[in-house]
């Protein structure tokens, strides 16, 4: 139980005014490694994770794997075994702590004819509702209870149908390809998501034997088989902890080479950062974003969308760039729409920000930021305020820095080897200003 338990009393300081020059190498993605090891629930047969990021999300999930009967062994390569699991309850504690436990409704479902679930925890920023999940379930044959606290759903055996999404969803057509892998017939999945993280667990589905196609694609076709075996695969690069190192430098000045990823799993982004002022360059499994510290950044306007649209996952990032740019920005998010929980946060720094609506928000730039006391209230607004923090005037000491360990490998360490000046401190959880540091 140890693996996951949350660092509550972590904070992170950093001094601002520093460049960033270096090569940072990109971690495996959370989003592709959370449903893929809910993946290897569907076979009875070994399944070896690499490259899975040492974050406390993935710990959760491989705590999640002892509590049932399975067994999860590794860091970074992990062996995932469920040929003992017989539990299909997922613990309520670990369970709501991350969004990500409602992938496990649809693999237990498959695997055992019943799963219990508690409602998706994680971060808070919006309701992210799970009824289009729920809805082809049970057009696949569920019987599905709900309540306030948690999902009931059982089958005795689930079919194919015509799966049609209002809206794309990551993680509904993730729950939803992972009961049909081994359902009855065909599945087809309309208006499915296409980010990088679905397309990888497809890869790693047919790996283990699934008939998938449309990878890639808006339409997938799954074609149930009835059993599926064990196999080996490298969790795909994390393309959203890559654009949060190039924002970063944007932002903060400096060179940065980004290694080990896909540069065409962000090409908005990357285009975005070229018209704001930034020097770009990109080869097969690394690109570079540049900019003099002197050199004025452009403001550019920005709206959300599902891949291959501006993940929704770098607004708060792009957002606390845009503060740095000469002149107005607007910022819109179409995908969630309770995700400018940063912007409080970077008022307190200096940023001049308004809101209007739950869509939209009005950068004004540029502003000259202070450093101060933050409170981080989720994953991506925690990255943002690293980044403000980082072009900041003297010290901020963020605190709940446990939302950023939820889905950034080592970006302390990371960022401190290029240049950054921050570093993880224990606070005093129970105080406010006037806290006590440890180093």
């Amino acid at each position: 139980m140890n693996r996951s338990s949350l660092g509550r009393d972590r904070a992170l300081r950093i001094t601002g005014g520093a460049q960033l020059a270096g090569d940072i190498c990109v971690s495996g993605s959370k989003n592709a490694a959370l449903p893929e090891m809910a993946a290897a629930l569907l076979t009875s047969r070994p399944v070896t994770l690499h490259n899975v990021p040492r974050v406390t999300d993935s710990a959760v999930m491989a705590d999640i794997f002892s509590l049932l009967g399975g067994e999860a062994k590794g860091k970074g390569t992990v062996t995932l075994d469920t040929g003992a699991m017989t539990g299909s309850d997922v613990p309520d504690e670990l369970g709501r702590r991350m969004r990500a436990t409602i992938v496990l409704l649809g693999a237990l479902l498959a695997r055992f004819g019943r799963a219990r679930v508690p409602r998706p925890g994680g971060d808070d920023i919006g309701a992210r509702r799970v009824e289009q999940h729920l809805r082809g379930l049970r057009q696949m044959g569920a019987h599905v209870n709900e309540t306030d606290t948690e999902i009931v759903a059982t089958a005795e055996r689930l079919r194919g149908d015509r799966i049609v999404f209002d809206l794309p969803t990551v993680t509904g057509t993730e729950n939803i390809l992972l009961a049909a892998v081994t359902a009855e017939g065909r599945t087809e999945i309309f208006n499915a998501a296409r980010e990088p993280h679905v397309q990888d667990l497809c890869r790693l589905l047919i790996k283990m034997g699934a008939h998938i196609e449309g990878v890639g694609t808006e339409r997938l076709i799954v074609d149930g088989t009835k059993e599926l075996g064990g196999a080996e695969h490298t969790v795909i690069a994390d393309y959203l902890e890559a654009g949060t190192y190039a924002i970063a430098v944007a932002a903060a000045s400096g060179d940065l080479r980004i290694e080990c990823t896909r540069p065409e799993d962000l090409q908005l982004l990357l285009l975005k950062l070229e018209q704001a002022g930034a020097h770009v360059e990109a080869g097969d499994d690394w690109f570079r974003v540049g900019r003099e510290p002197r050199s004025p950044l452009r403001p550019i306007d920005m709206s959300t969308w599902t891949f291959p649209g501006f993940p929704t996952d770098l607004q708060a990032q792009y957002m606390a760039l845009m503060t740095q740019a000469d002149g107005e920005s607007v910022i819109s998010e179409y995908v969630h729409e309770n995700r400018f929980q940063h912007v409080r946060e970077l008022a307190k720094m200096g940023a001049g920000i308004t809101v209007e609506g739950r869509l939209h928000a009005i950068v004004h730039g540029p502003a000259r930021l202070r450093g101060t006391e933050l409170a981080i209230p989720d994953i991506r607004s925690g990255a943002a305020l690293v980044i403000a923090a980082l072009c900041a005037e003297g010290d901020s000491l963020l605190r709940n820095a446990w939302h950023v360990e939820r889905g950034y490998e080592d970006m302390v360490g990371k960022l401190a080897s290029v240049g950054a000046r921050i570093k993880s401190v224990r606070v005093d959880p129970e105080s406010g200003s006037g806290h006590r540091t440890y180093e």
